[in-house]
């Protein structure tokens, strides 16, 4: 968490208080967070309740107890400690990060997928012969397996030979006879024949807009640019297998560890199961693609730091900021499994 990040998050604590009726003052544009002085501890430290208890009419270190409880509100923090007259000494949350970053390397690819086998929930889904719907309830029923379903997809009609070479779809009916809950797939049609687009981009511009949004095709998803969602989501992946390529060529592997300046990446991939178990719930595909994007987007900005630079040995660091990309990489791989998209290690 950079000391912007943190300036935000006391800031938001101090609104928490007065919302609360707790304390009764003007919220500051900024909190000056620094390194602990002399007789301070943690990781940063803040002057904000010595600011603040003047205008509440409370002494220093009421007002630093009262932003304490806030903060420890925040769950970003190992501890929070109040010394001398009212000083905030700020411990971050390291080793819930790492643990994050663990659990991801360790379950890989199924990373979010439920691990106690299937739940017994049968699941029904049916969609009309449609290019569209067909993929949609594809992707619906890969994401309802991964959270333990059992799955019988049912199509009006047998879909085009070519559909299923191309896209990829499985329609054969699957899992038990009777279901505990059905659904009925019936997205906006696609405006014209995404097939020559290919299975990836085709499956992509079908998926990630919601059901009631009309597809563009062709769109831009074949366009190799930053505009193009779909290849942010790939070329993020493929730079964080590039990396482990060029690390493990400088002798050196990923371990987890703590982190800085990777709040937004860490909250994405720690969000991960919660989207999936959404999209099963909610029979969103859309939902989990959005996700992607923006995993691949709080995961680009860590990528430069990855590596030492010129003469720089690898340090923990770089091992901790290679672990934290591969779990991004690994995410993003898992994800594009679900929607039924190749996520290639080369682009």
């Amino acid at each position: 968490m950079t000391p912007a990040e943190l300036s935000r998050t006391v800031l938001h604590a101090v609104r928490r208080a007065v919302d609360r009726g707790e304390l009764s003052v003007t919220v500051p544009e900024r909190a000056v967070v620094a390194p602990p002085g002399p007789g301070g501890c943690g990781d940063y430290a803040t002057s904000i309740a010595l600011q603040l208890a003047r205008a509440a009419g409370e002494p220093p270190q009421r007002v630093a107890e009262i932003l304490r409880a806030r903060l420890l509100d925040e769950q970003r923090f190992d501890d929070v400690v109040v010394t001398g007259p009212g000083f905030l000494n700020l411990s971050l949350r390291s080793t819930a990060a790492a643990g994050l970053v663990e659990e991801v390397l360790r379950r890989g690819r199924r990373y979010g997928h439920v691990t106690t086998g299937f739940s017994g929930t049968a699941v029904r889904l049916r969609c009309p012969a449609d290019v569209r719907a067909v993929v949609v309830a594809d992707a619906v029923a890969r994401v309802l397996r991964s959270q333990g379903d059992y799955v019988r997809v049912e199509c009006d009609g047998r879909p085009a030979p070519e559909w299923e070479s191309v896209l990829g779809a499985d329609v054969t009916a699957r899992g038990p006879r009777l279901a505990d809950r059905s659904f009925t797939v019936r997205p906006v049609p696609a405006p014209a024949d995404p097939l020559p687009l290919g299975r990836d981009a085709a499956r992509w511009a079908l998926l990630h807009p919601a059901a009631h949004d009309r597809p563009r095709i062709p769109g831009d998803h074949l366009v190799q640019r930053e505009s193009n969602p779909l290849f942010r989501v790939r070329y993020a992946h493929a730079r964080t297998r590039a990396l482990l390529r060029n690390a493990a060529d400088l002798g050196f592997h990923p371990e987890p560890g703590p982190v800085s300046e990777a709040e937004a990446l860490l909250a994405a991939l720690g969000d991960h199961p919660r989207v999936l178990a959404a999209t099963a719930t909610q029979y969103t595909p859309d939902r989990l693609a959005r996700h992607l994007i923006a995993v691949a987007d709080a995961a680009m900005p860590l990528l430069p730091a990855v590596l030492p630079l010129g003469e720089e040995k690898p340090s923990a660091a770089h091992r901790a900021r290679l672990a934290l990309a591969e779990a991004a990489g690994t995410v993003l791989a898992g994800g594009l499994s679900l929607l039924g998209i190749d996520a290639p290690d080369h682009l």
